[in-house]
C-alpha cells in the first residue's frame, strides 16, 4: 500500500497532514520531504492526522521523532490525531506517547494545543 499524503494550511505557522496508508521504510521519504518543506517554508506546529493509517513502522516513528525535534528547537510541536488502535498500540509499546501529544480530533487538539484549525 502506498501512503497519500494532503496538506492544509489553516494558518500561517500551522500545516494539517491528512495522511492515508502506511508509514513505512518505503513511503517515509515522501512524508520526510513534506515535513522538511513545511518546517523550511515556517511552519512551527504540525498536526499528523493519522485515522486512515493502517500501519507504522520504526522508520516511520523515527522520522516523527525527528520532525518532533526540530519543531522543539524552534518553540514548535508536532501533534498526532485520531490515530486508530493498532497505530495508538504502536505508541504505547514502543513508549512514544510520552512524548507525543496525542488527540482523538482535531477540535481537541486545536483546544489543548491553542491551535487554529
Amino acid at each position: 500500500m502506498n501512503l497519500t499524503i494532503e496538506k492544509r494550511s489553516p494558518s500561517t505557522d500551522t500545516i494539517v497532514l491528512d495522511l492515508t496508508g502506511e508509514i513505512d521504510v518505503y513511503t517515509s521519504i515522501a512524508l520526510k520531504q513534506e515535513i522538511t518543506q513545511v518546517i523550511s517554508d515556517g511552519a512551527k506546529y504540525i498536526v499528523a492526522e493519522m485515522s486512515k493509517v493502517e500501519y507504522l513502522d520504526s522508520t516511520g516513528l523515527g522520522l516523527l521523532i525527528g520532525a518532533l525535534k526540530r519543531l522543539r528547537e524552534n518553540q514548535g510541536s508536532l501533534v498526532i490525531v485520531s490515530p486508530n488502535v493498532r497505530i495508538v498500540r504502536v505508541f504505547e509499546i514502543t513508549g512514544l506517547y510520552k512524548i507525543f501529544n496525542i488527540y482523538e480530533s482535531l477540535a481537541e487538539a486545536a483546544e489543548k494545543e491553542n491551535l487554529k484549525l
